[in-house]
């Protein structure tokens, strides 16, 4: 795992090269969301901001995650109707096992969606950008 310090100098270096401002806020916001592996809504992000920085507004979360949204450092998913989770832009395309016993969210990687990429397009006259894969059910502890 990167340290601390790493992780603030990379933060720096994306919000730097995307045109956007560093700021002690959108590095911790981006922190929280890599440490926490993804997967996280607004409310949690702040809870876990606040423990550092007890100034932080609600807003400013939401804003920051807008924007952070905006230059493709995180991507914003739907799970459920009530909450949009956020996890840093992977490196690679990968779906997501949604548990409706108790939320749990599985990452997996399955060529199928490569698939559909490469041949659909030619046959329907349509340029697919990403594709999204979300199957909902229960894990073995549920």
């Amino acid at each position: 795992m990167k340290s601390k310090t790493s992780l603030k100098e990379d933060t720096r270096q994306i919000l730097g090269a995307s045109g956007l401002r560093f700021t002690k806020q959108r590095a911790l916001i981006m922190e929280i969301i890599r440490r926490g592996q993804g997967h996280l809504d607004a409310d949690e992000v702040y809870r876990q901001a606040r423990k550092r920085e007890p100034r932080l507004s609600l807003s400013t979360v939401y804003r920051s995650l807008q924007k952070l949204k905006g230059l493709g450092l995180v991507d914003e998913l739907h799970f459920d109707g009530n909450h949009h989770h956020y996890e840093v832009k992977p490196a690679s395309e990968h779906h997501h096992l949604i548990c409706l016993g108790c939320g749990q969210v599985i990452e997996f990687d399955y060529p199928l969606s490569r698939y559909v990429k490469r041949h659909v397009p030619s046959a329907k006259d349509f340029e697919i950008t990403e594709t999204e894969l979300r199957m909902s059910g229960y894990c073995s502890k549920c």
